[in-house]
């Protein structure tokens, strides 16, 4: 297929690295310049593109950009094709964004996005750590691969974007309208958890609006209990910790 990642950060250039390497066709932008994609990004074939350059004729554009940055690109995105899957993995956090009236009057993040953007989105990868993407993809049928949930309104992108979370080393998981991706935000069960496909569906189950924000909000000092060598694993057992 033919990908745009925009955003040059951690997830987007896990990203573009790992599409790249499956063999699709990947672009990469930032609001920044092409000069801010790192060189280690580009070794995987991806190529460095003007963000206006880089919406046209996409099968597929990944934002991998802060939440709440997406009005920014609504002008970009008038143009592009109603055929070209959206995907977003952004995710809120309040202290990181600033607060969103709507978000906290319980708007679903991706459904607040999808407005701002003009345009439907599928919400993906954004319930496993930067780190999780980077080093812990599987080959497909590998015991113990970790599971990512994948939401949107039209099921034809829903199953684009299973497919991509499959080349990208995790079993993707069918996880119904972008609506319902609330159960898949900070800090439910399901996000950041790091679990196999026979577990992210009682996960997502278990999702509790309530409890998940309050979650979601005590994270800097959960953070700063750590120590300060912290690891990986050290991170996703504190998330699933707060749901014991």
């Amino acid at each position: 297929m033919k990908i745009a990642v925009i955003g040059a950060g951690a997830i987007g250039g896990n990203l573009a690295v790992k599409l790249s390497t499956a063999g699709h066709d990947v672009q990469v932008a930032d609001a920044r310049g092409p000069e801010a994609i790192r060189a280690e990004v580009l070794e995987s074939g991806a190529r460095a593109a003007e963000l206006t350059d880089a919406v046209q004729g996409q099968d597929v554009i990944i934002l991998a950009i802060p939440f709440g940055a997406a009005a920014k690109l609504a002008g970009l995105f008038a143009a592009v094709s109603d055929e070209t899957v959206v995907v977003d993995t952004s995710n809120y956090y309040p202290h990181l964004s600033g607060q969103i009236e709507a978000v906290d009057n319980g708007e679903v993040e991706s459904v607040w996005n999808a407005e701002q953007l003009g345009r439907p989105v599928v919400k993906a990868w954004n319930a496993a750590l930067a780190e999780t993407q980077r080093t812990r993809g599987l080959p497909a049928g590998t015991p113990g691969r970790i599971a990512i949930p994948v939401a949107a309104d039209s099921e034809q992108a829903r199953r684009v974007a299973m497919q991509l979370v499959d080349d990208t080393g995790f079993d993707p998981y069918d996880a119904g309208v972008l609506a319902d991706s609330w159960r898949q935000q900070p800090n439910s069960p399901a996000y950041c958890t790091e679990l196999t496909l026979d577990k992210l569906p009682g996960a997502l189950a278990a999702a509790d609006r309530v409890k998940d924000t309050a979650v979601r909000d005590s994270l800097p000092e959960r953070f700063a209990a750590l120590p300060a060598d912290f690891m990986l694993d050290d991170v996703v057992e504190m998330n699933r910790a707060a749901h014991r």
